[in-house]
């Protein structure tokens, strides 16, 4: 197996079999986002747990912005300790463990249970998984060269929305039953004599999750090389991360192409994480989808994003990881504002009257197919401009100061995660209205957009 070489001048390289264990981190991580967070656990949390949809969906968005804040003071230090102390993979296994317990623990949330219970566990399992993405994500600039970065993380995220996929038709075909009949969408009942009216069909996917990251983060712990270990104290390890942060930060005020392109993401993408975490507690809460309609939607949407990304790393070697993340940020400002536009009978804030009738089966109203369309504008944006968004970082750091730069890479994610759902979550119980509440995610994804435009690509370059 060829090895990592790291020597000033040479080309990053990695053998085949290190590499694909690289890739298979999104497809081990995804299912937790995509079954837990936005499409079976979330609107369980907002529609069944809490006592209504306006309430659940406000302290769904204040589980998530409390989470989003922790993870935006720590992972800057994280990623500069990492630079520390060279190694990642060790920082991945202690973050794991946290992830993988938090998920499991996920069976227990039944409803009349204590909110605060599902609550912690999100948080948690939200943290340690964010971690490990900052660790992962700084791998990459030693394993692929700068030529094929944009293809390599737009393959690997669709890797990773493959994953969620998979789990997510696992659930809905298997394992989710109808609360009217009790069968599953295939007509026979949950394995495992899941019972939909204790939730179980929603609170199994904490722990498949769980058992799905343990199974397939393994290969990027047998067959990925790490950097070469610094053997140094913790307490010597914190206080040099500490400094190199600091002096990173110190260095934006030279590198302001930088500096741009993560005020800019850390605006577009609050809105990002805003849609992906609350999408579907909306649907939920506008439609009443249970279980069955929800995992469909997402394995629509997930078959879409696979495509959006497959497509985007041809473009992105083509076009530049620039002109991809521009693209999609249009293409999910107009979606999101379908969203928001579409209820019972209406879309398109009530220009475009639809009909209310129910032709029976799944999303049996005009309103539900309206905004199923404005959903896979959604799917095919939202995995390219996370993927080309960390491959235009990626092309514009070098692969030894990679750690400390996503960790302001994942800063610049979170460092205001918390104002797009707070805001949602604020606007929501101010209102009365989960519409209102919505339309705050198009305001960060705009202004994220348009800081973009004006950002040197590589970052590294100069403006002009």
């Amino acid at each position: 197996m060829s090895s990592i070489t790291a020597e000033a001048g040479d080309e990053p390289r990695v053998s085949r079999a290190g590499l694909f264990g690289w890739m298979l981190f999104d497809w081990a991580a995804q299912p937790f986002f995509t079954v837990v967070i936005t499409f079976i656990f979330g609107p369980y949390f907002v529609s069944r747990l809490a006592d209504d949809p306006v309430h659940g969906q406000a302290m769904w968005g204040y589980t998530i912005t409390i989470s989003g804040f922790i993870i935006a003071i720590l992972s800057p230090v994280l990623g500069s300790i990492a630079d520390a102390t060279g190694t990642r993979k060790p920082w991945i296994a202690f973050f794991a463990v946290i992830k993988i317990a938090s998920l499991a623990a996920l069976w227990f949330a039944v409803p009349g249970s204590p909110l605060l219970y599902p609550f912690i566990c999100i948080i948690l399992a939200s943290i340690a998984a964010e971690f490990s993405i900052v660790f992962n994500d700084s791998m990459m600039p030693r394993l692929v060269s700068e030529s094929q970065i944009g293809r390599i993380s737009n393959i690997a995220w669709g890797l990773g929305y493959l994953g969620g996929m998979i789990v997510l038709i696992a659930v809905v075909t298997l394992l989710a039953g109808s609360p009217e009949s009790g069968k599953t969408i295939l007509g026979m009942d949950p394995l495992f004599g899941l019972d939909p009216a204790t939730g179980a069909d929603a609170r199994v996917t904490g722990p498949i999750s769980a058992v799905w990251y343990l199974l397939f983060i393994l290969p990027t712990f047998l067959f990925t090389p790490d950097a070469q270990r610094v053997s140094v104290p913790a307490a010597v390890a914190v206080r040099s991360g500490l400094a190199e942060l600091g002096r990173t930060i110190g260095e934006l005020r030279e590198r302001s192409g930088i500096l741009r392109f993560l005020v800019a993401r850390m605006i577009f993408q609050d809105g990002v994480n805003g849609l992906l975490a609350l999408g579907g507690t909306f649907a939920a809460g506008m439609f009443a989808w249970q279980t069955v309609e929800l995992g469909v939607y997402g394995i629509i949407l997930n078959v879409v994003a696979i495509g959006g990304c497959l497509y985007a790393s041809r473009l992105d070697a083509r076009l530049g990881s620039k002109m991809i993340v521009t693209a999609s940020l249009i293409c999910l400002t107009i979606a999101t504002l379908g969203i928001v536009s579409t209820g019972p009978g209406f879309t398109l804030f009530g220009l475009l009257q639809l009909p209310t009738a129910d032709t029976g089966g799944l999303f049996g109203t005009a309103a539900e197919k309206a905004y199923i369309v404005f959903g896979l504008l959604v799917g095919i944006a939202f995995g390219p401009v996370q993927a080309s968004s960390r491959s235009y970082l990626a092309r514009s750091v070098s692969a030894d100061e990679a750690g400390r730069y996503f960790g302001l890479y994942a800063l610049s994610g979170r460092a205001t995660s918390f104002l797009a759902p707070a805001s949602v979550a604020t606007i929501t119980l101010a209102t009365g209205s989960a519409r209102i509440g919505m339309m705050a995610l198009v305001a960060f994804l705009a202004v994220g957009l348009l800081i973009l435009l004006r950002t040197p690509y590589p970052a590294n370059r100069a403006a002009g």
